[in-house]
């Protein structure tokens, strides 16, 4: 658990109140982001998921100076960033570290210089950027790669000097833009392990943008789903998406676990099996849905699994069920009926 998780009055770390960011292309203006109110808390590991253009690149971009707000304000650790010039900007950044999908790291330097880089930039002196250095390499686990350059290294590896880098100057908060897009699914788990060593052990702030629904589950404790510049949802981790209410959070969840049978496939599914179609949603601690289905022979209805799957996210499951009621209609509409009184029932047609 992260440590805003363990907060009992957390407070924010990043205020975003109307937020609006529009470009110029050609004759026509594009909105990238479209107002957008959120509040990031101190502490937290928050997790901003989208497609391709949904908008949450340019948002984090918005973070963290790199592009200026249109409208609205933000405001990071008490310092706000909106319709500031950048020399007050560049200042405030030292306090925002940076990944990136492509490590961004110079291939001319070694892994020590590149580590040693930021500190430079932000006027350390040398005895203790070497000290620095020192620390953050053997934070991430590569002490012994210091005089390795980037070509060297493995893509798990480069991302590791990545974040030992973004974290040199002791910064509050930690931006990792699609961090882990590049890599293959077991280095991707222990990227996203070190950052929640990140967050639980130095207590930073973690904003991960990222279009991976096992990038949000594994780590992050809340979430904003994006579409089209403009957060659809927003909430805790387990509460988003056990219970999706827009079309682009089901397609996130879809990915982990079958939802309820729409369209084309619905049909087919109906005419596959003779009985009521019925789907159902399982979430932690209802154990009303298990003590109707196992009475129901004694009500002269059968059920049968037709498909379905569960997930657990921070530690509680969810997931849907589609289930094949056969009896008569009298019985069935009385299941039916039950099970809505514990869950959220849907009809497959």
């Amino acid at each position: 658990m992260s440590t805003a998780a363990q907060q009992e009055n957390p407070t924010p770390m990043v205020v975003l109140d109307g937020v609006t960011k529009q470009f110029t292309v050609g004759k026509n203006t594009v909105t990238a982001v479209n107002n957008v109110s959120l509040e990031i808390m101190r502490g937290e590991i928050f997790a901003i998921i989208g497609y391709s253009g949904a908008g949450k690149s340019t948002l984090v971009r918005l973070i963290n100076g790199l592009e200026t707000v249109t409208s609205g304000s933000l405001s990071v650790d008490g310092f706000t960033i909106s319709g500031k010039k950048e020399s007050e900007i560049r200042v405030a950044r030292h306090n925002i570290g940076m990944i990136f999908q492509q490590f961004n790291l110079m291939n001319s330097r070694t892994v020590a210089a590149n580590v040693e880089f930021p500190l430079k930039i932000a006027g350390w002196d040398k005895a203790k950027r070497r000290e620095r250095v020192e620390q953050m390499l053997e934070f991430v686990g590569l002490s012994d790669k210091a005089k390795n350059y980037p070509d060297q290294l493995s893509g798990g590896q480069k991302q590791r000097v990545g974040i030992a880098r973004a974290l040199a100057t002791s910064p509050s908060l930690l931006l990792a833009d699609e961090s882990t897009s590049a890599l293959d699914p077991e280095t991707t788990h222990e990227v996203l392990a070190l950052l929640k060593k990140v967050n639980e052990e130095l207590g930073i702030t973690v904003v991960v943008i990222t279009h991976e629904m096992d990038v949000v589950s594994t780590i992050a404790d809340r979430v904003a789903v994006m579409e089209k510049g403009a957060v659809v949802e927003l909430g805790n981790v387990y509460d988003v998406f056990s219970n999706p209410r827009t079309e682009v959070a089901r397609r996130f969840v879809a990915t982990t676990v079958k939802q309820t049978p729409r369209g084309n496939y619905a049909k087919k599914l109906c005419r596959q099996h003779r009985g009521y179609l019925i789907n159902i949603e399982v979430t932690e601690g209802n154990y009303g849905i298990g003590k109707i289905l196992s009475n129901l022979s004694a009500r002269g209805v059968q059920f049968n699994f037709v498909q379905g799957g569960m997930e657990t996210l921070q530690g509680k499951s969810y997931g849907n069920l589609t289930l094949e009621l056969v009896g008569d209609v009298t019985s069935i509409d009385a299941v039916v009926a039950e099970l809505a009184t514990v869950t959220a029932v849907r009809e497959v047609r």
